[in-house]
């Protein structure tokens, strides 16, 4: 177990364990108290559980198996009933629902095919070549789970090109910038905000 801002959380040995990207945007989450919210690849439920502390609903998600068990502990652990757990890729378990708020801390390491590890815990970080394999993927469906006036904020690295996914978006219609950073190791940890206009 660890402890996040006076709240106890499990881990598991294949599952993300909470770092500096999921801290920042623990950090600068903008929930509103009637927003439903979508987060993409829970993990332990940090995200989440700090999220239903502010916000009416949330709707958690992972692909990750280990990572639902967690989050569920996690949820039941803090009692926040608000949360519902859902298995799948991306948008897979949530198709045709909108939200207000969406969020994911994405897999946004750039990975060689000598890097893969062969668990459930690979998804967490792999990006692909670039970085920007699962964020342009995330991106693409985006706009079909957001509510008018919806926003969505992702975490990435300049590692990924920050700059792809703010153009990306104020394409897609997003009044989109760079809310948080920090920087890490040998690169730069940024959260990013989207509105849809």
């Amino acid at each position: 177990m660890f402890e996040y801002n006076e709240t106890y959380y499990y881990i598991h040995e294949n599952v993300y364990e909470p770092a500096e990207d999921t801290f920042l945007l623990a950090s600068n989450l903008q929930t509103g108290r009637k927003d439903r919210v979508l987060e993409i690849g829970t993990g332990t439920g940090l995200i989440a559980i700090t999220a239903a502390k502010k916000s009416m609903n949330v709707v958690a998600t992972d692909i990750n198996p280990h990572a639902i068990e967690c989050a569920s502990k996690n949820i039941i652990t803090n009692r926040t009933y608000n949360v519902e757990l859902r298995r799948g890729d991306l948008f897979e378990a949530v198709e045709g629902e909108k939200f207000d708020l969406i969020l994911f801390n994405t897999p946004y390491l750039p990975t060689g095919e000598d890097e893969f590890i062969e668990n459930e815990l690979n998804a967490a970080w792999d990006g692909g070549k670039d970085g920007r394999e699962v964020i342009d993927r995330f991106l693409d469906d985006l706009i079909e789970h957001l509510n008018s006036n919806g926003r969505v904020q992702l975490v990435q690295s300049s590692l990924s090109d920050n700059d792809k996914t703010l153009e990306k978006l104020e394409s897609m219609g997003f009044e989109a910038s760079i809310t948080a950073k920090e920087h890490a190791f040998f690169e730069e940890i940024v959260v990013i905000t989207g509105i849809l206009k």
